[in-house]
């Protein structure tokens, strides 16, 4: 398996996260949007520092042997804190890592309890499940979602 790093939104040219962000393949397991431009991907970016800036919250670039795989971290929407994990199809393997490391991150930062969403076409998944305090269905922005409710240890 490949190494691992996280990096600043900051250090990645935004340009650089639009094949990801465009994908076919990737837009099928998040909420439906327009798809990104260099204005609108260098808006987002923007977002995603504010939200790294925000207390509680560390948002990163994934990196996988010096390749751009995506981006994750720790936001804080609707009353909580969730986690975010979004890579390209080519790096699916690294989720569980990632979802590690934010768990790290998670009790670095001192939560207690983080939620995780999933698209409701996903399939369940039972490490999740396992882990969960709860799994329940919420429904954001018009879609629907499997949400896990994790224990920070």
């Amino acid at each position: 398996m490949g190494e691992i790093t996280y990096q600043s939104f900051a250090l990645i040219n935004p340009a650089d996260f639009l094949p990801l962000l465009n994908s076919s393949v990737t837009r099928t397991h998040l909420i439906e949007h327009p798809t990104f431009d260099e204005r609108a991907v260098r808006e987002w970016v923007s977002g995603k520092l504010s939200v790294d800036n925000a207390r509680g919250c560390r948002v990163r670039a994934v990196v996988v042997d010096g390749e751009l795989a995506g981006w994750c971290g720790i936001q804080y929407e609707s009353g909580a804190y969730e986690l975010a994990i979004v890579l390209a199809e080519k790096h699916w393997g690294f989720g569980i890592a990632v979802f590690r490391e934010l768990m790290a991150w998670a009790r670095e930062l001192g939560h207690t309890t983080v939620l995780i969403h999933f698209l409701h076409t996903r399939r369940e998944y039972r490490f999740l499940q396992k882990l969960a305090k709860a799994v329940y269905p919420t429904e954001m922005l018009g879609s629907k979602f499997t949400t896990y409710e994790l224990a920070v240890d």
